[in-house]
């Protein structure tokens, strides 16, 4: 094996590692995560707030953390996720990917690769029937977004979604509140 092929073999096995560690979450062996049953992408489309989160390594010290979705000419969905750093009137720090239809029976899993070759699960595991509330996961339940429209949530609906969570099987002893 040449010294190149070596090196990409040792490039490939540290990212993996690496990427694997961007979790605080342990994974979780309950039933497969249900998403929802169907998602009309073109509703789901533009800014939303992230209202709670699972902490992770590449989400560290943000504030007013938002995601904005935009439709691509070639049917890919742009990601945009801005946050704050450091407090809400820090620097922006921005990231931009790109998501694609998994499951096109329902729109409701996606893959978002944010850079080559690595790709991740967006699984939308609750959605309002208006669109205002989302919450966003993957198959071990290691991550975990709450989405809103707005940057401030109805602590009664932020309840209710906590135990529609609960019954999911997510541990929310690692949820945190996200500033905004």
């Amino acid at each position: 094996m040449n010294s190149v092929c070596k090196f990409y073999l040792i490039f490939l096995s540290f990212m993996i590692i690496a990427l694997n560690g961007c979790s605080k979450v342990p994974k979780n062996s309950l039933p497969e995560l249900q998403t929802v049953s169907h998602v009309d992408l073109d509703r789901y489309l533009g800014k939303w707030y992230e209202i709670a989160r699972y902490p992770h390594s590449f989400e560290e010290g943000c504030y007013a953390a938002t995601a904005f979705y935009e439709k691509k000419k070639d049917g890919a969905i742009q990601v945009t996720n801005q946050c704050r750093m450091g407090s809400l009137e820090g620097e922006v720090n921005e990231a931009v990917g790109r998501a694609t239809v998994s499951d096109k029976k329902t729109n409701a899993k996606l893959k978002v690769q944010f850079f080559w070759p690595f790709k991740g699960n967006y699984w939308i595991v609750y959605l309002d029937p208006e669109y205002r509330t989302a919450v966003v996961s993957e198959p071990n339940r290691q991550f975990l977004w709450i989405l809103s429209r707005t940057p401030k949530m109805n602590p009664e609906t932020l309840t209710a979604i906590k135990e529609k969570l609960i019954k999911k099987g997510f541990d929310l002893q690692y949820l945190i509140l996200t500033p905004q």
